[in-house]
Order: structure tokens, then C-alpha cells, then sequence
């Protein structure tokens, strides 16, 4: 069974704003058939991409929203653990292992092996 490749990371910037990149990856890749049930006007950082329209500065405040964002309560942070643990799973290690990660975008870098 072929792997659906994976879309490039939340990190590169396109047009100067970060995500969005990966954001068009995704849509290339459900256009594909090869992400079918993805919905991106309603999950995550790709809805709050698409309800923003950036001037320069908005652009560089959703930048740093995006880079330095993590959990924020008690629900988040297991969500955050949960999904550390779903990917060491996927490398056959405990996530004590993983390099450290404290952002939403490190679990996704994690994940998808560029850390």
C-alpha cells in the first residue's frame, strides 16, 4: 500500500505567512483522492487560515500564533500528551525519546518525521 505523502511543514513560510503552503498541499492532496474525508473550512490552524485576511501585520501575529502555540489548559495539554504518545507509538518508542516538543507545530514536525 502506497503512503499519502505528507503536506510541507506548517513552518515554510509562503507569501510570508506560515501554513498556508500546507494548508494548499492539503487541498491538492484531497483534490488527489488521496486525503477524501479532510475538511479544511473547519478543523484547526487551515479554518483559522482561511477566516483571516492578512495585512503585514496580522501576518506576522498569525506567524507567532502559530509557531509558539500550545496547549493552554488542562483539556489541551492532554490532547498535546495524547498526541505525543501517538507518535511514538508510530516509531516504536516511549515519547520520553521524542526530541522535546512544546507547540502544536512541533507534534505536526513529529509526526510527520522532520523532527
Amino acid at each position: 500500500m502506497a503512503m499519502t505523502p505528507c503536506p510541507r511543514s506548517p513552518k515554510i513560510e509562503l507569501g510570508g505567512m506560515v501554513h498556508l503552503g500546507r494548508l494548499i498541499d492539503k487541498i491538492r492532496l484531497r483534490h488527489a483522492g488521496l486525503i477524501p474525508d479532510y475538511n479544511y473550512f473547519t478543523t484547526g490552524f487551515d479554518k483559522y487560515l482561511v477566516e483571516f485576511l492578512p495585512s503585514v501585520e496580522e501576518a506576522r501575529q498569525w506567524n507567532e500564533r502559530i509557531l509558539t502555540g500550545g496547549p493552554k489548559d488542562e483539556g489541551t495539554r492532554q490532547r498535546f500528551q495524547s498526541r505525543l504518545a501517538e507518535v511514538a507509538a508510530k516509531r516504536g518508542v516511549p515519547a520520553t525519546a521524542l526530541p522535546p516538543a512544546s507547540t502544536w507545530v512541533d507534534i505536526i514536525e513529529l509526526d510527520e518525521g522532520r523532527l
